[in-house]
């Protein structure tokens, strides 16, 4: 991969990748907030369930809800901002976070808290998937640099939700939701006042049209694996929680690590491997090490529970850099139809794990659901073994400096 130059200093002569616009650090910023929605409730589903007198199947829908109709919204995302532009679709959905995330806050049952994260799973759809395109065509330094910028508002984003879910929610579990609203607000005036609106696409984009870039091979490799991926992720982030059994606190604490470390591995020390070693070994190795943590996590003490939980974020956010790279690179696809295509494909993934997870314990045992995410995330490096060719075939870029010219060798022995 770019032929063992050091990602982080590709394009310093253009700005590098801290020395970025204005409009680029307004978006990034709001990417983070939006990416703490995603683990904000962590800490509290167990307040949660206890406030709203819930099973933890129930609550676990929190994450279903939401993730389901952000898969769905991703053939949407496209088709809205090729027709609208970037700024507007992204403030639609940073409109619809706030309303949503608010509404979540007034919730008297888990049905309509539910309901109200499907709303929120729309807008972050709209806001998430546009605000990739939109840093990779802003940023100085290129689409290196403006990946590893995203990647760090997803790791900061991940890292930060946790731990103000536990400082708002030890208050009340309504509080972080609230927080989240107003946080996006700012978000909306800081791009409503920074960012210029994006050249519309020469194209517009149709609703099959990420479905059609899915008859790519190695898009839909890309997006297989990564099904299989994040219904291990999602094992961790959702079930994990009511196996700690700990208080928000706590709870938040060993998220806050497990996303300092997946920040860290994402953008300091995914891009170094893969100079080194090639994306698809760094992605096939990491993903069977998460699968040997997921067992340590399942058949540990709580001790080791507790750091197998943090360690996985090492693991997660290699995958991450890789996956996301190879979403956007490995076809002759636009970058945002490849992306909605890819996300539309994982993010089934991230709905169901958080329902079967739950349900798969209530069936057997506290352990058979990090088995079940364990095989998940082998059968993911298994795709990425069987699809090497597929995966390497337009990603010249994605190969280190002494890969065989076939592409075969990438992921070999």
């Amino acid at each position: 991969m770019r032929q063992g130059k050091d990602p982080l200093d590709e394009g310093a002569g253009a700005g590098g990748l801290l020395r970025q616009p204005k409009a680029v650090w307004a978006t990034a910023g709001a990417s983070v907030v939006a990416f703490m929605g995603i683990g904000l409730v962590d800490p509290i589903l167990p307040s949660i369930a206890k406030g709203l007198d819930a099973t933890p199947s129930q609550v676990s829908l929190l994450f279903t809800s939401y993730f389901l109709i952000t898969a769905v919204a991703m053939l949407v995302t496209g088709f809205v901002s090729s027709r609208i532009g970037g700024k507007k679709t992204l403030l639609a959905g940073l409109a619809l976070v706030v309303v949503f995330a608010a509404l979540a806050g007034t919730s008297n049952s888990v049905g309509e808290l539910v309901g109200f994260r499907a709303g929120w799973g729309l807008g972050n759809a709209l806001f998430v998937s546009t605000a990739l395109a939109v840093i990779v065509g802003a940023a100085a330094g290129g689409s290196a640099a403006a990946i590893l910028l995203y990647e760090s508002a997803l790791g900061l984003g991940m890292a930060c939700g946790p731990l103000l879910g536990a400082i708002l929610g030890d208050m009340k579990w309504r509080y972080p939701f609230f927080g989240t609203a107003a946080l996006m607000a700012i978000g909306f005036i800081a791009i409503t006042a920074l960012l210029k609106e994006q050249p519309k696409p020469a194209r517009k984009t149709s609703l099959l049209d990420p479905i059609k870039a899915l008859g790519h091979g190695g898009l839909a490799s890309a997006a297989a694996s990564a099904f299989f991926y994040n219904y291990a992720f999602f094992t961790v982030l959702a079930f994990t929680p009511f196996v700690l059994n700990m208080s928000p606190y706590k709870s938040g604490g060993v998220f806050f690590a497990w996303g300092v470390l997946l920040a860290v591995f994402s953008v300091l020390v995914a891009p170094r491997l893969q100079a080194r070693f090639g994306s698809l070994k760094v992605l096939g190795g990491s993903l069977v090490l998460l699968a040997a943590d997921l067992i340590v996590l399942g058949y540990g003490n709580h001790a080791t529970a507790v750091a197998a939980t943090i360690a996985s974020g090492a693991f997660i956010g290699l995958n991450n850099t890789v996956f996301t790279e190879l979403a956007l690179g490995v076809s002759d696809a636009p970058r945002p139809v490849a992306s909605a295509g890819y996300n539309f494909v994982r993010w089934f993934a991230a709905a169901a794990a958080p329902y079967f997870a739950p349900k798969i314990e209530e069936w057997s045992n506290i352990h058979i659901p990090f088995v079940v995410a364990a095989v998940a995330a082998v059968l993911g490096a298994l795709i990425v073994w069987v699809r090497r060719a597929s995966l390497t075939h337009e990603a010249e870029e994605l190969r280190p400096a002494h890969a065989t010219e076939d592409g075969v060798s990438v992921f070999a022995n």
